[in-house]
């Protein structure tokens, strides 16, 4: 317990799904969390339960997509807390569609959501990341490494993701700043729609893995992250870790 004593962390999309399962697993390893989200009403629900953890921790109502907001998210977790330990890059919207039907609009979407924003919080965090020899865990996906089908945007923008974390890494890692990547299998809101509405295709692709199960959000998904944010990961750097149940291969 207490990996992430005195560590402060900010994590994007954490009001709800996989970025709260993670919010959750840092605030019970002693971490200080900055959670970021779009949707202020989830936002303040999810900070009060954070908060009965670890009452340190803050809400950012910010959208992602407004890149005026970046800085503003860094700043004002420097101006609470004086360091930055950990940037969570979770955040990501997209649309399910054919790539044949897919318009300019629907690409930019998880670009403008994800793979920028991810880009301009590394930058702007990287100065403060650099003095707590910090780290930083990016989202990918094995959509993007499988190529799973109606899912041209998305995983072009995770395989983006992956890609800049990459040479971040060889970058950053003199100045012992660390940069890993997550492609997650978690029970989030939009994997129990699935699973409700199209069972089928569900649990086709559960019989496929081989833990035959979905993540947990905090025990599972939560608690890798919690190893890429805290000391014991001090000696890995550039890589991409599936947390999957062994769905995926690289």
């Amino acid at each position: 317990m207490n990996k992430l004593e005195n560590k402060v962390a900010i994590i994007t999309g954490g009001a709800s799904g996989i970025g709260n399962g993670i919010a959750k697993a840092f605030v019970k390893e002693g971490a200080r969390v900055v959670i970021v989200d779009y949707n202020n009403e989830a936002g303040v629900q999810a900070i009060e339960e954070l908060c009965e953890i670890q009452p340190k921790s803050i809400f950012i109502h910010a959208d992602l997509a407004d890149f005026s907001t970046h800085a503003m998210i860094i700043n004002k977790t420097i101006a609470t807390f004086g360091q930055l330990d950990v940037l969570v890059n979770n955040a990501q919207a997209s649309r399910v569609k054919p790539l044949l039907e897919l318009s300019t609009e629907d690409l930019e979407l998880p670009f403008k959501t994800g793979f920028f924003p991810t880009f301009y919080l590394m930058q702007y965090a990287f100065p403060y990341l650099k003095e707590t020899k910090g780290h930083i865990i990016n989202f990918g996906s094995g959509a993007g490494i499988n190529g799973d089908l109606n899912q041209a945007a998305y995983a072009a923008a995770k395989e983006a993701v992956r890609g800049l974390s990459r040479v971040a890494a060889n970058e950053f890692g003199p100045h012992g700043v660390k940069v890993n990547v997550i492609c997650p299998f978690g029970n989030s809101p939009g994997v129990q729609h699935w699973a409700q509405y199209k069972p089928d295709d569900f649990n086709e692709v559960l019989s496929k893995i081989p833990l035959r199960r979905v993540g947990d959000l905090e025990n599972d998904i939560g608690k890798a992250v919690v190893f890429f944010a805290s000391q014991d990961s001090d000696y890995i750097t550039g890589q991409t870790l599936m947390v999957d149940g062994g769905g995926c291969r690289l």
